[in-house]
């Protein structure tokens, strides 16, 4: 019985092999979808992933200290498990000769401040010891104890022992509102756990704006969905309004609207809801702030919610209805878990939003609406970058875990934002 002859092999019009071909044809649209999302991969790497990084590396380096005093420094490298208690007579000296170093070279400033950001008040007692360094003599410690009582703490030369590393994790202890005693980092007392607090307070807020954000966007949504297209068209104009307004400009419209003397309280004196004397404080307060940050974030939270309601047949409903079901089991067990990937998407959009909103806060909301942003951007505006930058690390993480957290509950296959 002769052999079955082996099937032709399929070529195109050149003669080459199909296959060949159609891999060779893949690699080049591949290529050719690369080269163009490469520009969007330069955008974000240059714009958002080096400045992430750089501000994680800030968060745990500062050569303040360790630049200035090099030779305190060298004493700290070899001497690792000296007592803070009661350093030696080498140790002072190498603190004083660091001392004179920076009065000639005008390093006294950020050597203090370096120091400062755990032993707070250092500042002043180093620039006076530093104007004071050329004169001192040994025994070199009761002169610098002489000068302040407080060259001789064990809390400054753990400060000191500390800041002696480049890298250190010393801001994200100071950002979890942990201080450094002399016997080490403790917690601090109750008026100075700002951090944690602020924290908290972001997390609370920014739930209360999303649940606020829902409440009020679910039915603009329902109607956007179900409305003929000319009044929804008129509808969904009205949502996207914000977004051709400057945030400035709305947020100052609230100061306007808010503030004792502005217009909400004049209708309600008007109608003599409220006296003059009576005026409601509803500026620079966290009132202000929930106000205006619902009203800026509740676009966020309609268009995710509107893109989920239009795909949904209506016939759904009118089938429930026909079984027997009222309005609120219809809406309970046909409607709403139809829209959870809108809810879902629009939640973790106005949350995140809100966790890291600043112009806001800062404008409308005051001492006592003010924010963990506005404490990273008071820590910027002092200079003290890897403070801020440790605090906004710790965000960052938050945000993440939140994130996967969405994907495990929803899943971010589902996310849908419009």
């Amino acid at each position: 019985m002769a052999e079955a002859a082996p099937p032709p092999t399929l070529t195109t019009a050149d003669g080459r092999p199909l296959k060949a071909a159609l891999l060779a044809a893949q690699s080049r649209a591949k290529r050719r979808a690369f080269l163009l999302v490469l520009p969007l991969l330069f955008f974000v790497l240059l714009t958002f992933l080096i400045p992430i990084g750089y501000m994680l590396k800030r968060s745990f380096e500062h050569d303040g200290f360790a630049a200035s005093a090099p030779a305190v420094v060298a004493w700290f490298e070899a001497n690792p498990g000296f007592d803070p208690a009661n350093p030696p007579e080498e140790a002072y000296a190498a603190l004083v000769q660091d001392l004179a170093r920076m009065q000639e070279e005008k390093t006294t400033g950020i050597a203090g401040t370096r120091i400062n950001y755990s032993v707070p008040g250092t500042i002043s007692l180093f620039k006076k010891g530093a104007r004071e360094a050329k004169g001192l003599t040994a025994p070199f410690r009761e002169s610098l104890v002489a000068l302040d009582a407080t060259w001789a703490k064990p809390a400054l030369w753990r400060g000191m022992a500390s800041a002696s590393n480049v890298y250190t994790a010393e801001f994200y202890k100071v950002a979890s509102d942990l201080k450094l005693t002399d016997d080490g980092w403790a917690r601090g007392e109750d008026n100075e756990r700002i951090y944690l607090y602020l924290f908290a307070k972001t997390f609370f807020v920014s739930g209360l704006i999303t649940v606020i954000c829902l409440l009020l966007a679910f039915p603009v949504a329902h109607l956007l969905a179900t409305l003929p297209m000319a009044k929804s068209s008129l509808l969904m104009i009205m949502v996207l309004l914000p977004f051709w307004t400057s945030l400035l400009v709305r947020t100052t419209a609230w100061i306007a609207l808010l503030q004792e003397q502005g217009i909400v309280n004049d209708i309600l004196v008007g109608l003599g809801l409220i006296t003059e004397d009576g005026r409601l404080t509803m500026m620079y307060n966290m009132t202000g702030t929930i106000v205006a940050m619902t009203h800026v974030l509740l676009p966020f939270m309609v268009l995710p919610l509107y893109s989920v309601m239009k795909v949904i047949p209506p016939s759904y409903a009118r089938a429930a209805r026909s079984l027997g079901a009222t309005s609120w089991t219809t809406f309970r067990r046909v409607y709403l878990p139809q829209t959870l990937p809108g809810i879902a998407a629009g939640s973790l959009l106005v949350f995140i939003l809100a966790v890291g909103y600043y112009i806001t806060p800062a404008l409308v909301g005051g001492a006592d609406g003010a924010l963990i942003s506005n404490m990273i951007a008071a820590n910027m505006k002092n200079s003290n970058w890897s403070l801020a930058a440790a605090v906004a690390g710790m965000l960052l993480v938050a945000i993440l875990a939140l994130y996967w957290l969405y994907d495990q509950l929803i899943g971010i296959d589902r996310l849908k934002l419009g």
